[in-house]
């Protein structure tokens, strides 16, 4: 499979237009035989990319006090308690928030507060904050969240995520692509025998089909 995964991810830069900006590079499954009904078998994955994201991540974090100087000096933007209540008044603003970054932490004692004005906003986008306890220094959990990409199938037969960019070389790619398609399989109570089509591409380019023998 991974030489299958190099030669699709080799054709689909190949047959990429160029471009004014840096494309993602994506793989999508189409799973078969699982009933995704049932919550516990839906896929939700975090996976470390073994070569990163090929971009940097938009972090940002709920937070007040030590806290939040901590996190401004890692280069995490800061929302304050008393922004978290202004979102609630303020969808479009939450909204926008919410597309802006990839990832969000916060403070313990915010997550309720969060849940109350910004779950109807972040939850669906799957963004809900990573609870930061006080003894944990949020730079540390900002950089592992930096090469990690979350791959989720909610109630989908067909879902995709992102590998890594154009930028990357094609060692980085195939590394990351196998990383998020073993998580992915192994996941899956037949395996390989679970997906019934599998493709890569680049964000604004054709698909490549890879061969998936059952």
């Amino acid at each position: 499979m991974e030489e299958k995964i190099s030669n699709a991810i080799k054709a689909a830069l190949e047959a990429a237009p160029e471009r004014k900006f840096v494309e993602s590079v994506d793989i999508s499954f189409t799973i078969k035989d699982v009933d995704l009904k049932n919550p516990t078998n839906r896929i939700k994955e975090e996976i470390r990319l073994p070569s990163g994201r090929g971009r940097e991540l938009k972090i940002a974090m709920f937070a007040a006090g030590e806290a939040a100087t901590k996190a401004k000096a890692a280069g995490i933007a800061v929302f304050t308690p008393q922004d978290i209540e202004d979102f609630g008044g303020k969808k479009g603003r939450a909204k926008k928030v919410a597309n802006q970054f990839d990832f969000f932490l916060s403070e313990v004692p915010h997550m309720g507060l969060i849940g109350r004005y910004l779950g109807t906003v972040l939850g669906p986008r799957g963004k809900m904050p990573r609870p930061v306890p006080p003894t944990l220094d949020p730079a540390m959990l900002a950089a592992g969240l930096a090469s990690t990409v979350v791959v989720k199938s909610g109630d989908k037969m067909t879902f995709h995520a992102s590998f890594g960019t154009v930028e990357q070389s094609h060692d980085e790619l195939v590394a990351n692509a196998m990383e998020v398609f073993n998580r992915v399989t192994n996941r899956l109570e037949r395996g390989v025998g679970n997906i019934r089509s599998l493709f890569i591409k680049t964000s604004m380019g054709p698909s490549q089909r890879i061969e998936v023998i059952n």
